[in-house]
């Protein structure tokens, strides 16, 4: 008998919830930005998450002839506790092969995980409206993802909440709590039920393309800015993952699963053809986690309560083809397709609809189902809506689209920014400190134009991609002295009235070669001040200093910090009241002063911290010695 009392079905809900919290805000995300504290890139980087993939991939197609632990329960605590041990491995110092290994267990974690949950998941969640609280512990996965400290949080605080979700799944999962039954009498009787290996495919082509769109819009500043980055965007979608989790359970149990995935795909490609013009950013905004999370509870709904009855055993393996196929092979696949786009090409949209589409027409006309006409007209009206918003000139030829990347490169020309900012490294020069590693010279020359520029009034931007955040380049082409002192730089921000602005952000954040980021950790790693520098900054206001380059973002009233407090992904700390939450306090005096000396000289890479490489060495030394002084004082 399945386990029933009070609160029956709430151990399934939060067991739903801690799955999608560990894989989408740790093996996703921090994971990855943990990686890249590491250094990892590159083809080291492919080999890491090549790792996780093939564990994930294994032990689900595994999982039904696994010959120990043969109870559910254990299974689960098993995966839980392999889970949260690779993610408490990550706060460690790891070199490339410990990566890899560490990696490879999440994978196999999360593989038996899944698989396992979604096969047994009645024992845990009840049979009193199951689908809802399906939706529920899915939307509330989502939630607690988007949850603006959480998503905004250091790597090592990512992994620690990840550790702690899996320990509380393992008390959540005690054997003890539930009685083994079979699932016979679980499934939900749908009429018309549609054939395993169409589910797969569907399943399949929504992942696929999911992928594809997230790892375009995340790398994709432009995109990225107008739909998920800020807080008020992350409390938005979060919400709009929960409201579209329990609409999906009513969907399924009303409509079926067919039209509910419909439903979802066409939000998706909505999104992405909307997404083709930064200006509709916004409506994409609601349309992508919605149509998420409408097939995320289908995912896990399908195997637990939509399946036609099985086995334990068959139920298990059908789980497992749908996490390793569709799971970990379609986002593969999808991210591999999506390394070198900066926005989804309608042509990918087109294919994925092919893909997901073709088999249903076929089973909807093979069973005489009206659905057939609804998917045909889903598709013309997706594509229609791409027709309708396509931009058209008045002789109505055919545009020649391009990227946001080289829409702005146009601008930077058109707006001759050539003129203040060079695009050229020069080498054995202070360049190389202050800049970037030395470029190509050749390949400069064979750009059509060169962009090498005319003089160099302002900093070279050659490698700006990897020193300044797309929110700190916003806001500098916008209102340049909120963020840099005394610039002599125009006022840019009729740009975004056009959506150019956009575009030329994106350029300026592509600006990066492959080792600028191991460039950079090395200058870091080896500056030192010379003595005389800091001799002299004790001549020097570092309280005035602070105030002219530092106040704007850390002090409360400062201009960007108020004006641009909703589009920080964390709001930058008050140093007068919150340093002693990010300074660590096991350090001497000396050794302090210089860690936030090189904060300061070169910024922290990958958030919107920003360098002052230009600043004299005793001016960032007379400014570390007056932040010192105020944490001393607190």
């Amino acid at each position: 008998m399945l386990h029933k009392g009070r609160f029956d079905g709430w151990r399934g809900v939060a067991l739903v919830a801690i799955t999608y919290v560990y894989f989408l805000i740790f093996a996703q995300f921090g994971f990855l930005k943990r990686l890249q504290e590491l250094g990892l890139e590159g083809t080291h980087l492919k080999a890491v998450m090549g790792a996780m993939a093939a564990g994930g991939i294994l032990a689900s197609l595994l999982a039904p002839f696994l010959p120990f632990l043969k109870s559910s329960g254990r299974r689960l605590q098993a995966a839980l506790f392999g889970a949260g041990a690779a993610a408490a491995l990550t706060l460690l110092r790891l070199n490339s092969a410990s990566c890899i290994a560490v990696s490879f267990l999440i994978g196999i974690s999360l593989g038996l995980l899944t698989v396992t949950l979604v096969a047994n998941l009645p024992l845990w969640i009840g049979v009193k409206q199951p689908l809802l609280k399906v939706g529920l512990g899915t939307g509330i996965g989502y939630f607690l993802c988007n949850y603006p400290p959480l998503f905004t949080a250091t790597p090592a605080a990512i992994a620690i909440t990840a550790a702690s979700a899996a320990l509380l799944g393992i008390l959540f999962a005690n054997p003890v709590a539930v009685t083994p039954s079979t699932h016979s009498n679980t499934a939900i009787r749908q009429r018309g039920a549609p054939a395993f290996a169409l589910v797969l495919v569907w399943f399949t082509a929504l992942v696929w393309f999911d992928s594809a769109a997230f790892f375009i819009i995340q790398n994709s500043p432009a995109l990225k800015a107008g739909t998920w980055e800020g807080t008020g965007h992350l409390w938005r979608t979060g919400g709009i993952h929960l409201a579209a989790a329990i609409a999906s359970a009513g969907l399924l149990r009303w409509r079926g699963l067919p039209a509910t995935l419909s439903i979802a795909f066409a939000s998706l490609a909505g999104a992405c053809l909307l997404l083709l013009h930064p200006a509709h950013a916004g409506a994409a905004a609601f349309l992508y986690p919605a149509g998420v999370s409408l097939y995320s509870v289908a995912l896990v709904a399908y195997p637990s309560f939509l399946m036609p009855g099985f086995a334990d055993r068959e139920r298990v393996r059908r789980a497992g083809w749908i996490y390793a196929v569709a799971g970990w092979i379609g986002s593969a696949m999808g991210i591999g397709m999506a390394q070198n786009l900066h926005r989804v090409p309608p042509a990918f949209i087109a294919a994925a609809a092919t893909l997901f589409f073709l088999p249903w027409i076929w089973w909807a006309v093979h069973h005489f189902r009206r659905e057939a006409v609804a998917i045909v007209a889903v598709v013309a009206i997706s594509f229609g809506i791409q027709h309708v918003l396509s931009p058209k000139d008045a002789s109505r030829k055919p545009v020649n689209r391009v990227t946001a990347v080289q829409a702005g490169r146009r601008v930077y020309i058109s707006e001759g920014c050539i003129n203040c900012h060079s695009q050229y490294v020069r080498p054995h020069s202070p360049d190389v400190q202050m800049w970037g590693p030395v470029g190509d010279l050749e390949a400069i020359r064979r750009e059509k134009p060169p962009l090498i520029g005319n003089r160099r009034q302002g900093p070279d931007l050659s490698e700006v991609g990897s020193r300044r955040s797309p929110l700190w380049l916003r806001i500098h082409l916008m209102d340049p002295r909120a963020v840099s002192y005394e610039s002599v730089m125009p006022n840019y921000s009729y740009l975004f009235k056009s959506g150019r602005g956009d575009a030329l952000v994106a350029y300026l954040g592509s600006l990066k070669s492959p080792q600028s980021g191991q460039h950079l950790r090395g200058v870091m790693n080896n500056w030192q001040p010379s003595a005389a520098s800091i001799a002299g900054a004790d001549r020097l206001d570092g309280s005035k200093l602070f105030k002219e380059h530092c106040a704007t973002c850390h002090e409360a009233g400062g201009e960007a910090r108020t004006r641009w407090a909703a589009s920080f992904t964390r709001l930058p700390p008050n140093l007068a009241t919150d340093h002693l939450l990010y300074i660590p306090t096991n350090e001497g005096s000396a050794q302090l002063r210089a860690r936030i000396a090189t904060i300061i000289k070169f910024g922290l890479p990958g958030t919107n911290m920003p360098g002052h490489e230009y600043l004299p060495d005793a001016q960032i030394e007379a400014i570390a010695k007056w932040v010192v002084a105020m944490r001393g004082k607190s």
